[in-house]
């Protein structure tokens, strides 16, 4: 058996003291362990220790998005964090928060509702414009595919939003998170909205003038997306390269 101990953020908007952290403690069994995440274990902690205990989860396969947490330091997806990882370590207990940030609604649960609209002022969807073919697909080759493939796995979570310094300091900053969003489209071959997206993403108040090649969000991102790339892409476009 494996001791499993838990530091667990928790925030009550309609309390006083503000956010702290709860201790859980529990015996996982050796069999289970290599199989165990940090997102079961908090079903767990709820299910059998506080019921009051609030978060996001809904696939818990690394695709929604929801349950992007901060484990012990790092922006992580918490249904694709492994205990196993943990066993063994330094740290006497695992250690999860919410997404900095973000306000927190409850515990684990933060308002991304400035990360939404900001996606949305990127239009991150196909723009035809006046070339749409009446008669015939938009072709595509595999080459014209791969220019913007890996940002098509961005699945808008926030955790690279949440883990920018230029976001912490500056909410008009679009973050890494639309500029993905807005590249992905941009890129496409089909897509007659570029200039529409450029107006919002080279802007010097809220663009990707900001970014400071920190690298965080491109370490944060579940999903290896080169977020630092694909934002340095959009500059030399902006610059005309």
């Amino acid at each position: 058996m494996e001791e499993l101990v838990f530091r667990v953020n928790r925030y009550d908007p309609e309390a006083k003291e503000g956010s702290h952290y709860d201790i859980f403690e529990f015996e996982s069994g050796d069999a289970e362990l290599s199989d165990l995440t940090v997102l079961d274990c908090l079903v767990r902690i709820k299910e059998e220790f506080d019921g009051s205990l609030t978060f996001r989860h809904s696939c818990g396969h690394g695709t929604c998005g929801s349950c992007a947490v901060l484990i012990n330091g790092e922006n992580r997806l918490a249904c694709e964090t492994k205990i196993s990882d943990f066993i063994g370590s330094e740290e006497s207990a695992i250690e999860v928060s919410p997404l900095p940030g973000f306000p927190i609604i409850k515990d684990l649960v933060v308002d991304l509702e400035a990360l939404y609209e900001n996606d949305k002022k990127v239009k991150p969807y196909l723009i035809e414009g006046d070339s749409r073919p009446s008669d015939s697909e938009r072709l595509q080759t595999p080459k014209e595919l791969e220019e913007y493939n890996q940002a098509t796995e961005c699945i808008m979570c926030g955790a690279c939003t949440s883990s920018c310094p230029t976001y912490w300091d500056k909410k008009s900053y679009l973050g890494p998170a639309a500029f993905v969003r807005g590249f992905r489209w941009n890129y496409d071959n089909r897509d007659q909205g570029q200039e529409e997206r450029m107006e919002e993403m080279d802007d010097q108040a809220g663009g990707f003038w900001g970014c400071n090649k920190v690298f965080n969000c491109s370490e944060a991102c579940p999903k290896d997306i080169d977020t630092v790339g694909a934002i340095d892409k959009l500059k030399r476009k902006a610059l005309g390269f």
